[in-house]
């Protein structure tokens, strides 16, 4: 039977044999080195193993029972107080742990933010509209295995490839895609590859923003982006987001974050006329733009808008991008195109965190990936996939929950918004009523920049999920609200309105 604790230690200590154990148990249960439940070894057991006494372990036994450490029966063992898995458990006579350590007023800022990327984590179910990306059946994990392992071999064999802003042969990928799909006509040496499309925006609000400062936020926005400048301590001001996107306005800020591509999480595109206007705000007040194109590789149609990127003429904008998207959220890479000024200041930011370029075998295996033509076959490939999907869910949301919801349109992206028609209440008594029953959706309250006197709202992820589920996991919906009394029973909502 392997048992340790720290005997040896507590016997320096003291110098009694029987204390020492005593207080060696003691202070393994109190850390939780011992779990509650645990067997302990026969006093007989443990004399042997410390080489004491079967006498000076029982009189240990004894004083740990007597206070509340551990419990005996005759004939049965010594086994720690608590259930197993009892993670409020305390011995008696145990210290208390303080709640928190002394942290830094940015650490304090953190765990004051319980939620941040809203509730992608929620357990995975074939009823779950909880948006989680493409899901792992869509993406071709024999292919990417296969190219990520052939770097690997390959590693040690040549010069480095890049240094904390990454492989140089994918930055270069990524300028020539940049240039041909976006027209941002940018060099591989303005591009810093990161651990995803938030590992940017973090650094970002760390690298612009200080205590007390402004930062400009879409309302609803992406909570992580949220998180990042208040964690940063900058005061944070919601932007009012219409059908059309962010509604430009005289903010007092130095920085603003916006999706105007796809606006995160309604789908609305921005309009030309709002992104010269963000522009000409930006150089009026000498502010910075952070421009998060998260997922329009995704598009279902609709006259692609020119990225803020490309219309900047006085290098404001910050672009960040990510195949996170469209790969799967487990392959974090991502990037941003930085103005000349930011350039260094990122690259030493980043070089904190990661002193040399992380994940490089899978950014060798994309870069190659993109050269040999697997990357957009790919793409193409879950356009057509995710379109159908895209369709399915947005004739089930008019046809079975029309009365409830009100589907915002949307041309492209991995999730559908849509905005609750009846009274709070009512949304959240249906909201705990399908959670209960293994139907959940990503609650739109996690993306309100303003708070919870924003009107209730619905993020409906698809991407992960087979037709057949869309369509029942909208019936099953469409049950719980018939046998709640929110709508009256029959075959679809529409009939019924």
């Amino acid at each position: 039977m392997t048992f340790q604790v720290p005997y040896e230690l507590r016997l320096r200590e003291c110098g009694s044999k029987h204390l020492a154990m005593y207080r060696a148990i003691r202070d393994s249960v109190a850390s939780g080195a011992l779990s509650p439940g645990e067997r302990l070894p026969s006093s007989r057991t443990l004399a042997a193993m410390y080489g004491l006494s079967r006498g000076s372990v029982s009189l240990a036994y004894d004083m740990l029972a007597a206070e509340g450490y551990v419990r005996t029966g005759i004939g049965q063992g010594t086994f720690v107080c608590g259930e197993p898995k009892d993670a409020g458990f305390r011995p008696q006579g145990a210290a208390a742990r303080p709640e928190l350590p002394e942290l830094s007023a940015w650490g304090r800022r953190m765990m004051a933010k319980e939620e941040a990327f809203g509730d992608e984590s929620e357990p995975a179910d074939p009823g779950s509209f909880v948006p989680r990306g493409m899901g792992r059946r869509s993406f071709p994990w024999a292919e990417w295995r296969a190219a990520v392992a052939a770097q690997l071999r390959r590693i040690g064999e040549r010069a480095e490839d890049g240094g904390t802003e990454g492989s140089l042969a994918l930055r270069q990928a990524v300028a020539a895609r940049l240039r041909r799909e976006r027209g941002i006509v940018c060099g591989p040496e303005q591009i810093v590859m990161t651990g995803g499309s938030m590992q940017a925006i973090a650094l970002l609000a760390q690298l612009l923003l200080e205590e007390g400062q402004s930062a400009v936020v879409e309302d609803p926005c992406y909570p992580g982006t949220r998180l990042a400048a208040q964690a940063a301590g900058a005061r944070v001001i919601p932007a009012a987001v219409d059908r059309q996107g962010i509604v430009p306005a005289a903010w007092d800020a130095r920085l603003l974050f916006v999706t105007p591509t796809r606006h995160f999480p309604t789908g609305a595109v921005l309009k030309l006329e709002r992104r010269l206007e963000l522009l000409a705000w930006a150089s009026k007040k000498e502010a910075w733009i952070v421009e998060d194109d998260f997922d329009s590789d995704f598009r279902w149609g609709g006259r692609p808008i020119e990225p803020l990127k490309s219309l900047d003429r006085e290098d404001r904008v910050i672009y960040v991008g990510t195949f996170s998207r469209t790969m799967h959220r487990e392959v974090r890479i991502g990037y941003a195109v930085l103005p000349e000024t930011l350039r260094e200041p990122f690259k030493r930011a980043k070089r904190l965190y990661d002193p040399y370029p992380a994940g490089i075998a899978e950014q060798l295996a994309l870069a190659g990936w993109i050269s040999e033509g697997g990357y957009d076959r790919h793409l193409r490939r879950m356009r057509r996939g995710f379109h159908k999907l895209q369709l399915c869910l947005a004739e089930g949301l008019r046809s079975e929950l029309g009365e409830l919801f009100e589907a915002l349109p949307s041309d492209s992206g991995l999730l559908q918004f849509a905005y609750w028609k009846k009274s709070r209440e009512e949304y959240a008594l249906l909201y705990d009523s399908c959670k209960r029953q293994g139907v959940v959706w990503g609650d739109g309250a996690r993306c309100a920049a303003a708070g919870p006197a924003a009107p209730p709202s619905a993020l409906f992820g698809f991407a992960h999920l087979e037709e057949e589920s869309i369509r029942s996991g909208l019936i099953r919906i469409r049950t719980a609200a018939e046998t709640l009394g929110l709508i009256a029973p029959g075959k679809g909502g529409n009939d019924h309105a």
